[in-house]
């Protein structure tokens, strides 16, 4: 499963995003990528590992779809609290990817020096925390059930179908153990 995972975030890390550009920056070529140039104001579609190194230099900003933040969380705990028994709420797109590197960055943020971060760390933490154990458990149910309509998978994150398709495989062998020691077939 962790290679699944990593090949998972290697294709965010590499997907699109929207950045505008701060300053004026000159084309730059690097082994068979070409970056840039780039005029003030604006906005190109880059891959994301560049737009967070150029972000990082000043030289662009995301577009505020791109940015990931408190209330992205808000928003998400909310609808997933409020889901009825058994069912499981829509993730917006790459939700796992970008949560990892919005704590990642807070705690970046927190070492160079900028403690006010710390309140924001924690309680980003805490509201992933709650996220994943409530998806958790509703995936961990519907994984030991019938097999799921596609609209109920829909909903789910890759992340969450990766574990999702495990589980079932793990109930499903478990109950043929099970069933076959009694006699029963």
């Amino acid at each position: 499963m962790q290679s699944q995972l990593s090949n998972l975030d290697f294709r965010f890390e590499n997907s699109l995003v929207k950045a505008v550009a701060n300053r004026n920056f000159p084309l730059l070529e690097l082994a068979g990528l070409t970056i840039g140039p780039f005029e003030e104001g604006n906005e190109y579609e880059i891959y994301y590992w560049v737009a967070e190194k150029l972000a990082q230099e000043g030289i662009v900003h995301y577009r505020e779809e791109n940015q990931f933040g408190p209330s992205d969380l808000y928003k998400v705990q909310w609808k997933e609290r409020v889901q009825v028994a058994g069912q499981i709420s829509e993730l917006p797109e790459e939700f796992y990817p970008r949560l990892r590197r919005y704590i990642a960055n807070l705690k970046k943020e927190i070492a160079k020096g900028q403690p006010e971060k710390i309140q924001e760390h924690e309680k980003a933490t805490q509201l992933a925390r709650d996220i994943v154990n409530s998806r958790l458990k509703k995936i961990i149910a519907l994984a030991s059930v019938s097999a799921q309509t596609d609209q109920v998978l829909k909903k789910m994150a890759t992340e969450e179908r990766l574990i999702y398709e495990q589980l079932g495989r793990v109930v499903t062998d478990w109950r043929k153990q099970i069933l076959e020691q009694n006699g029963e077939k």
